[in-house]
């Protein structure tokens, strides 16, 4: 494994793990990871607004949050993950949902407090710009971090949950005003022929291309209830079937190379909230083959490196973001909640 993976806690797969956590009972331990990302949003290095970056140094809370990163011995300095460092608007989204989730079973005021606090910078991350959608966030080490410009159909879902979430709860007008937002965007971005695509481009143009992702059609109907998708948005599931299935479950994207472990996972969460328990439970039997017999997590895949179609850097840099025979906590924990019929975006 890559030196810049192994002492790291991404903040979206951590969200994930303290859900998971939760649609298991497992409230302590979900706990410890909601008072670490607390903490980060906090206290960081340099920035006093409140973001989280993608990931931190695993292992105990600490009064001040470590980033990851490693010594070069080539270049005998210590170097840090530009990625790593950056926050993406989906991941702190991500968060807010986890503290949110939290709340939803503690009660404790602390965990609503830290999701509105994240909630309020993804709202500030719109700026001036009026049109519909969040951006993608910040890329890059401080101080130079630059604002990224293009919007991501996965972020706003994401950020429409948060917001549907907050407006739920509270009598403040701006989450009403957030979701309604970011459900435009989302909306915007249904193709009759190509499902939701993934966003738009630096220039604020839909990204067209033959090419389909799985997750980015699952997330909006784990969102927004049957009573309230908008028409549009039907045969999502349809196209999913006949453009991404493969032996067993789902791939990330069009090309059908592999069986993507946490995006069957995914299918398998909505088709237990659709009430087609029968597919749910072939696809949890499928992704349940692939279980690292030594860590005891999922696989991120079946066998060999599955590609996405997508660059490993936010800005478009970088090398193919590929999918490794690795052990995976995301996977797992879509899994789980998976066999939990357990929500991430809505309280259970």
């Amino acid at each position: 494994m890559p030196e810049a993976l192994q002492n790291t806690a991404f903040v979206y797969d951590n969200s994930l793990a303290a859900m998971a956590f939760l649609a298991c009972g497992e409230i302590e331990r979900a706990r410890s990871i909601g008072d670490a990302l607390i903490v980060a949003g906090g206290k960081d290095r340099f920035y006093t607004d409140g973001r989280l970056r993608n990931a931190y140094r695993a292992g105990p809370i600490t009064e001040t949050p470590v980033l990851p990163g490693w010594w070069d011995d080539r270049s005998k300095v210590w170097a840090e993950d530009e990625y790593q460092v950056s926050t993406a608007s989906g991941n702190v989204a991500w968060a807010a949902l986890a503290l949110l989730q939290l709340h939803e079973k503690t009660r404790e005021a602390k965990y609503l407090e830290a999701a509105e606090r994240l909630a309020i910078w993804l709202d500030q991350l719109r700026g001036d710009d009026l049109s519909p959608g969040v951006a993608g966030g910040y890329y890059g080490f401080e101080p130079k971090a630059v604002r990224i410009a293009w919007k991501s159909t996965e972020h706003n879902i994401d950020i429409l949950a948060v917001a549907r979430w907050l407006s739920m709860i509270s009598e403040n007008p701006r989450w009403e005003r957030l979701a309604e937002n970011t459900l435009q965007f989302v909306t915007s971005m249904r193709d009759d022929k190509s499902g939701f695509l993934i966003g738009t481009d630096l220039t604020g143009n839909a990204v067209h291309s033959t090419d389909l992702w799985l997750d980015v059609q699952i997330w909006p109907f784990l969102v927004v209830p049957k009573s309230r998708r908008p028409a549009k948005w039907a045969d999502t599931i349809g196209l999913m079937d006949a453009k991404l299935a493969v032996p067993g479950g789902y791939d990330f994207n069009g090309d059908r190379d592999g069986l993507w472990i946490e995006g069957t996972a995914q299918a398998a969460l909505l088709f237990q909230q659709e009430g087609e328990q029968k597919r749910a439970s072939e696809l949890i039997a499928s992704i349940l083959e692939n279980v690292d017999p030594q860590s005891g997590l999922l696989y991120a895949t079946s066998g060999p490196p599955l590609s996405t179609g997508l660059t490993v850097g936010a800005m478009g840099q970088g090398g193919a973001f590929m999918y490794q025979h690795w052990p995976h906590l995301g996977a797992t924990a879509w899994a789980v909640m998976a066999a939990m019929d357990f929500n991430p975006f809505r309280p259970n």
